[in-house]
């Protein structure tokens, strides 16, 4: 009796009772419901987005397009022009031998001074020394014949009165003087050449100036066939004096002019001094190049506590003058177009006028500017690709476009 009772409280067999059926359909309309609310909320916002974009576009269509502008700057009458410069001494030289030997002696060492005329080393050439006492004696021999010659048709002249000798036996003795006359004339030469070559024994140096360079000790072989870089016995350069070489760019080649003074930079060495000299001259073309014109400035260097050393990096300072002052813009104002360059430029009436300009002096962050623009011109500061003729546009000056700083002639950021 009990176990029939439990058969029948399960349904009979496994089958779902109608509490469990009523569970079901109660779980999927609230499933249903919930999908529903949540489908009609994902409608509503991406609606109120498509409704934002659409406000947002019809504002951007409604909105003029702001950029900054600045003013083109004139130019000062006189501006310093910085150069690079290659110091160089005023002379230098390399001493090579002019005779074999040895060397025997130098008297002179790296950083010794030197003045004109001091003997700095000799060579020892015995040969040469030999050669030279060979050409004395053949020297003396021809002078003795050249007397006895002389003496000789001295007195055979005295006998062509009485007939004691012919005429062409005086001749004969007149020749023999004169051959031997010219025997020592050479004799004389060859002495001169070796007396020369002797000379070249002895060093000497050339000029006022410091030794660089000794390449040779005492012992060592000595050849004139040596004349490689290196192979000189010294090395000697005039620094008293300096040559300072500047390239002078072509549009600044015509305002440097012979005898105008400039100063010489060594801020690494020297900060705060500067040294003064000037023009000396020019190579009067330009290398084709590079379209610079060589330039040479002389400068004394005879102040011992600011001395220059040649090879020294330097610039120098040209002060030039212009006639007339010139319109500068901001380099970043400048859009480069096949035809040329051009600025763009706000009207009167708001819109972007573009206009071709000539370029002139490039000073890197700003250009001259020779044509195209006026002095209360409303330029672009920084124009982008959209820049385009006729363009309506709201003007502010550059210092006071969002995110930029005030600065005279300042472009945006």
């Amino acid at each position: 009796m009990t176990t029939t009772k439990n058969h029948s409280d399960t349904g009979g067999g496994g089958q779902p009772t109608p509490a469990s059926s009523r569970t079901l359909v109660v779980f999927a309309i609230i499933s249903g419901s919930l999908l529903v609310v949540l489908f009609i909320v994902g409608f509503l916002i991406h609606h109120e987005h498509l409704r934002r974009r659409q406000e947002i576009s019809r504002e951007d269509e409604n909105r003029t397009l702001e950029v900054a502008y600045v003013e083109p700057q004139q130019t000062q009458h006189s501006f310093d022009l910085e150069l690079p410069a290659d110091v160089q001494p005023y002379a230098s030289t390399a001493l090579y031998a002019r005779t074999a030997g040895f060397l025997a002696a130098w008297k002179y060492d790296i950083n010794d001074r030197v003045r004109k005329g001091d003997v700095m080393a000799v060579i020892s050439a015995p040969d040469s020394d030999a050669d030279l006492e060979q050409a004395e004696a053949n020297l003396n021999q021809q002078k003795t014949n050249e007397g006895l010659a002389a003496v000789t048709e001295q007195r055979y002249q005295g006998l062509l009165a009485v007939q004691g000798v012919t005429q062409q036996q005086l001749d004969q003795f007149h020749s023999a003087h004169e051959q031997a006359s010219a025997s020592v004339v050479s004799a004389g030469a060859s002495v001169d050449r070796m007396r020369a070559i002797v000379g070249f024994e002895r060093i000497v140096a050339p000029f006022d100036g410091i030794v660089t360079a000794r390449n040779y000790d005492v012992g060592a072989l000595i050849s004139p066939a040596n004349t490689a870089k290196g192979q000189e016995l010294f090395d000697v350069e005039e620094d008293d004096r300096l040559r300072v070489f500047v390239n002078v760019p072509q549009p600044y080649a015509l305002m440097v002019a012979v005898g105008q003074t400039v100063t010489l930079d060594l801020k690494r060495n020297y900060p705060g001094y500067a040294f003064t000299g000037r023009v000396a001259r020019s190579a009067g073309s330009l290398d084709p190049a590079t379209r610079t014109l060589r330039t040479e400035l002389d400068f004394d260097n005879a102040d011992a506590a600011h001395r220059i050393i040649p090879g020294m990096y330097a610039e120098a300072v040209f002060q030039i003058s212009r006639p007339e002052p010139v319109l500068t813009v901001p380099t970043s104002a400048l859009m480069f177009e096949p035809e040329g360059e051009e600025v763009a430029v706000v009207g009167g009436d708001s819109k972007i006028h573009l206009r071709k300009i000539v370029p002139g002096s490039d000073f890197g962050t700003e250009i001259e500017v020779l044509s195209g623009v006026g002095a209360g011109d409303r330029i672009v500061a920084n124009p982008g690709e959209q820049m385009a003729e006729g363009l309506a546009v709201k003007a502010v000056p550059a210092g006071q476009a969002p995110g930029q700083q005030a600065g005279p002639g300042q472009g945006p950021k």
